[in-house]
C-alpha cells in the first residue's frame, strides 16, 4: 500500500484515530522505559504515521518516544498535539484540503487548483507555527499533459503568495519528490533536478524539498552524490526499503547507515521521517530502522 491509496481508501490519519485518550490508547506501549537519547548535534528522526495505521496516533506516539524518535508526521491540524502529549512534535504536517484523496494529483502545478489549495495554505501556515509543527507539505501534482516548463511555472505562481506567509511565521514548504515509474504515474515533481530548479527559482529558505530516498532511488538512483551536491534545496528526508518500500535493513538495495553518514556530513540538523511499510513486527522494525540511522 502506497500513501495515495492509503489517503484514497478513506483511512487517512483522521478516520483512524478514534477519541482515545492517552490514558487509553497507549495501553499496549505503558511502561516506564525511558526515551532513547539521541546524539547532541545530530539530525532529528521521525516516523509518518500513514504506514502505522493498526496504531491509533497515541499508540504510535508513545511508541515513537520509547523508540527515541522526535516526531510523528504527516498529520492533519487537529491531530498535531497528539504527539505533544509525549514530548514529541509533528515535524511536516498537512494543509486541510476540500478533498484529502487527490493530495497527491491535484497540486500547484495547475493555476485552476490555486483558488483552494493558497487558502488552505495561508490557514496552516500560521496553525503550525502556533503548534511549533516546522514544516508543511506541499505537491506538485500529476502533469496531466503539462509539460515541465508551465508546471513548474505554474507551481512558482501559486506559491509565491505563500512564501511571505511562511518566512514571518518561520515555517518551512516542502514539496515532495515522488517517483512516477510505479508508486504515483505521471507525477511532475519526480526528479531533484526538478524540484532544485523550482527551489532556485522561489529562492527562500522557507521553500525547500522533501527528498524520498526511496522514491528517487527508484527514479534516478546516486542518491548520495545527489544529497550532497543538492543539500540546500533540502528541508526533510523519507526512508523506505526499495523495492517494495519495506524495511531498510539488509533485504533491499539500499545501504541506509551510508546514507544517513552523508546526510549528517551535510551539516543537516532537520528530520528524517521513516516511511517504510514493516513487513515484520511493526515495533521491531521501527526499533532496528532507528539503529541503522543513528551516525
Amino acid at each position: 500500500m502506497n500513501r495515495r491509496k492509503f489517503i484514497a481508501a478513506g483511512a487517512g490519519a483522521a478516520g483512524l484515530l478514534g477519541a482515545k485518550g492517552p490514558d487509553t490508547a497507549a495501553q499496549a506501549f505503558r511502561g516506564d522505559k525511558p526515551a532513547l537519547s539521541r546524539p547532541v548535534g545530530a539530525f532529528k528522526l521521525s516516523v509518518s504515521r500513514w504506514p502505522y495505521h493498526q496504531f491509533t496516533l497515541d499508540q504510535l506516539s508513545q511508541m515513537a518516544r520509547e523508540l527515541g524518535l522526535d516526531s510523528v508526521e504527516l498529520l492533519e491540524p487537529d491531530e498535531w498535539a497528539v504527539p505533544n502529549r509525549y514530548g514529541l512534535t509533528c515535524a511536516m504536517g498537512y494543509a486541510t484540503v476540500p478533498d484529502p484523496s487527490t493530495r497527491l494529483t491535484q497540486g500547484f502545478n495547475r493555476v485552476a487548483n490555486h483558488a483552494w489549495l493558497i487558502p488552505a495554505y495561508q490557514r496552516a501556515i500560521p496553525l503550525a507555527a502556533a503548534a511549533g509543527v516546522p514544516n508543511v507539505i506541499c505537491f506538485s501534482g500529476s502533469r496531466g499533459g503539462v509539460n515541465d516548463i508551465e508546471g513548474r511555472e505554474a507551481c512558482a505562481r501559486g506559491l509565491a503568495p505563500l512564501i511571505p506567509l511562511a518566512e514571518r511565521h518561520g515555517v518551512t514548504l516542502c514539496m515532495e519528490l515522488l517517483n512516477s515509474r510505479q508508486d504515483h504515474p505521471d507525477y511532475q515533481c519526480d526528479h531533484t533536478t526538478w524540484g532544485v530548479a523550482l527551489a532556485k527559482q522561489m529562492a527562500s529558505e522557507r521553500f525547500k524539498l522533501l527528498y524520498d530516498i526511496y522514491h528517487m532511488q527508484i527514479m534516478e538512483g546516486d542518491v548520495i552524490r545527489t544529497i550532497r551536491d543538492n543539500h540546500q534545496y533540502i528541508g526533510h528526508f523519507h526512508t523506505g526499503g526499495v523495492p517494495g518500500r519495506h524495511e531498510i535493513d539488509g533485504s533491499q538495495e539500499l545501504n541506509y547507515p551510508a546514507i544517513m553518514r552523508a546526510i549528517a556530513e551535510t551539516g543537516f540538523k532537520g528530520y528524517v521521517a521513516q516511511e517504510f511499510v514493516p513487513t515484520r513486527d511493526p515495533r521491531a522494525s521501527l526499533a532496528e530502522a532507528v539503529r541503522l540511522c543513528r551516525v
